[in-house]
């Protein structure tokens, strides 16, 4: 098979991409109507790798497919997002559970140095964000279960169209580093009871901030 035969492969991949980051960014607004024509305009190509790349974003939950109206950015409703957080917290408990089992010593030191990271990140909204995500991958890196992993990654991108209402909220950044804290002195006391429920916990909060009334 030449190289030639994997492009469009490449190029509906790239594309999907795209959209991903501009749907995360809010430049695509959950609700709205992906102008296709106008898309493939603007990226120069055509229609059909946009297609392919939309049913990609399709199947992750971050676009809505309606017959005969077309593509839109998902809107997730209260009940999607409990349905998300009350999965992502059974998923990463156990994983969390898991790794207090087989982490070595030098596993729990990475995770220590992350966490201390996030503490250093505190007032950089961009940068806790990302450090948050990274240490909750690698959790469940650690834990050593692809199928955990890929559930978790297609939950947390249905749970990024709600970011702005989760960690934004006044005072959920200092909260969520709290729970951080206790996570970890559960990880490095190798209680797996008390890690689990703290990460249940972490994510109660974070859904009961994500479902909060919008400051004025």
């Amino acid at each position: 098979m030449s190289n030639r035969s994997l492009a469009p492969r490449a190029l509906y991949e790239e594309v999907a991409e795209l959209l991903r980051q501009r749907i995360f960014a809010r430049e695509m607004e959950p609700g709205s109507w992906i102008d296709e024509l106008r898309i493939a305009q603007q990226l120069g190509i055509s229609r059909t790798p946009l297609r392919e790349a939309l049913k990609v974003l399709a199947a992750e939950g971050l676009v809505t497919m309606k017959v005969r109206r077309g593509a839109y950015v998902t809107e997730v409703s209260e009940k999607d997002l409990r349905d998300v957080y009350h999965l992502l917290a059974l998923l990463e408990a156990d994983a969390v559970s898991h790794v207090v089992v087989c982490a070595s010593d030098a596993d729990l030191a990475e995770l220590l140095a992350m966490h201390q990271a996030l503490e250093r990140a505190l007032a950089d909204r961009d940068r806790f964000f990302s450090l948050n995500e990274a240490f909750h991958r690698r959790l469940l890196e650690l834990s050593d279960n692809r199928w955990r992993l890929q559930m978790v990654e297609d939950l947390r991108k249905v749970m990024k169209l709600n970011r702005h209402h989760s960690l934004f909220r006044q005072g959920r950044i200092e909260q969520s580093l709290a729970e951080h804290g206790s996570i970890m002195k559960a990880l490095m006391a190798r209680q797996s009871k008390e890690v689990a429920q703290c990460m249940l916990q972490h994510f109660a909060n974070g859904l009961q901030a994500a479902q909060s009334p919008s400051p004025a």
